[in-house]
């Protein structure tokens, strides 16, 4: 009867085969292996056939399309009477991804599946670092954690990453751990944990792409850092905070009340900016930070919206509104790019059925502070080849007959002309100011 029979190898010694997979590879005349590059090999019963997919590994580079032609051939071998033995590596839900591909083909095509458990490769590395699975442990796969621009990782727990297959793909693994650890961050290379080939070198992360010894049964442990750096981390602290055993002011904030503060912090962070202090400017993030888990908290707490889904929400407006990075659209330059992302923002607002904005000035907040209002609109203006209507009284003609119309208007004629300079007006006024204190400074008598 047509079958498909997937059973896990273990490590790669005999004695760790449980009897069950032991029974099946007795009972089978043949069997299937995605490579032949695996420790049981010579183990195997005389009587046994052994086959591998070693030749599609060697005409598909591309990790996917090889997937899916293993995939292919195994489903057409499990369609014969006798259908098919498949054996892989350690575990048969641990890291092999050609079981993934079988597994949703052969629901598509009602054909029979049957799992055969086996030791995966995780026991055996935890055993050599000496490390609890539950008390935190993260599993990657090497190849997929290669591909980020920033590990999807939690630095305040243990990772293990698994089949660190070539000296390449350690090269691309030890790039994205290094935006999160620090070059010094003490790792332990492990290749065939469990067997009596195993070896185990303790060694720092710049240094891991500099030995030759991978193959599908490396694996990498990184510890967790001696310091938390997690937003759950951080997270935490916050609910706790508002917490009935926690702070009775931070108990006591609402969103409202929190408003002057996110200025404050907002204002902090531009000194720090223009300080030109690093430590300065990570601190004031930090106090930016605290804010906006305090909201999404108070939001959490009322039933609105959480953390997640703040973050949800901005990855998913990110994506949408840069198609030039993440779809095939092309831009010619960076004004391209501004006016794809006022379009796909008009779209935005009409799929969410709001009311399209009325003139092109709608976006500007009005709780913007004046003068960097003024600039947002005089630049508008300018960039759409308005006119903004000159002040009918210079300045000295204000101080002959002062009113606010005639001051204010003198006003947004400097913002505008600033637009047309290509200069932030708030900007320009600031260092006046900053100027300006420090000659009365410099000038006050001691």
């Amino acid at each position: 009867m047509s079958h498909i029979t997937i059973v896990g190898l273990g490590p790669g010694e005999w004695k760790q085969l449980t009897l069950e997979a032991v029974a099946a590879l007795n009972s089978h005349d043949e069997i299937w292996l995605s490579t032949r590059h695996h420790p049981l090999i010579a183990a195997m019963p005389a009587h046994l056939s052994v086959q591998s997919f070693d030749s599609l590994h060697e005409a598909f580079e591309d990790s996917l399309v090889l997937v899916q032609r293993i995939a292919t051939e195994v489903l057409r071998l499990g369609k014969r009477e006798q259908g098919v033995l498949y054996g892989v590596p350690g575990h048969p839900w641990v890291g092999e991804r050609s079981v993934r591909a079988i597994v949703a083909r052969a629901r598509e095509e009602h054909l029979p599946i049957r799992f055969i458990e086996g030791i995966s490769l995780i026991g055996p590395v935890l055993s050599a670092v000496e490390h609890d699975a539950l008390a935190g442990l993260q599993v990657a796969e090497a190849i997929l954690l290669a591909g980020r621009y920033y590990p999807p990782v939690d630095a305040d727990r243990p990772l293990l990453v698994a089949q660190l297959h070539s000296r390449m793909v350690a090269a691309e693994v030890k790039s994205v751990l290094l935006e999160l650890y620090s070059d010094d961050h003490p790792v332990t290379l492990l290749h065939a944990s469990g067997t009596t080939q195993a070896r185990t070198l303790i060694l720092p992360l710049y240094d891991l792409d500099q030995h030759s010894d991978f193959s599908e049964m490396t694996a990498l442990w990184v510890p967790p850092l001696p310091y938390a750096t997690s937003l759950p981390h951080f997270q935490n602290i916050v609910a706790h905070l508002r917490a009935p055993e926690g702070c009775p002011w931070d108990r006591e904030q609402d969103h409202i009340s929190l408003r002057p503060f996110d200025l404050e912090e907002a204002y902090e962070v531009a000194e720090a900016i223009d300080r030109g202090v690093p430590g300065d400017l990570r601190d004031e993030l930090g106090d930016q930070l605290l804010m906006i888990l305090m909201h999404a908290q108070i939001a959490h707490e009322a039933g609105d919206f959480n953390m997640g889904d703040v973050i949800t929400r901005i990855s998913e407006k990110m994506v949408r509104r840069h198609p030039h990075v993440f779809a095939s659209t092309e831009v010619a330059d960076a004004d391209e790019v501004l006016r794809n992302w006022e379009a796909i923002k008009a779209e935005e607002k009409t799929e969410k059925g709001e009311p399209p904005e009325q003139g092109p000035f709608d976006d500007i907040p009005l709780a913007m502070p004046a003068l960097l209002r003024a600039g947002k609109v005089a630049r508008k203006v300018v960039k759409q080849g308005g006119e903004i209507p000159q002040p009918t009284a210079s300045f000295a003609a204000w101080l002959d007959a002062p009113s606010q119309e005639t001051l204010g208007d003198l006003l947004l004629a400097l913002a505008t002309h600033a637009a047309r300079q290509k200069q932030d007006p708030e900007d320009l006024l600031r260092r006046a100011t900053t100027r300006l204190i420090a000659q009365q400074t410099k000038s006050a008598p001691d």
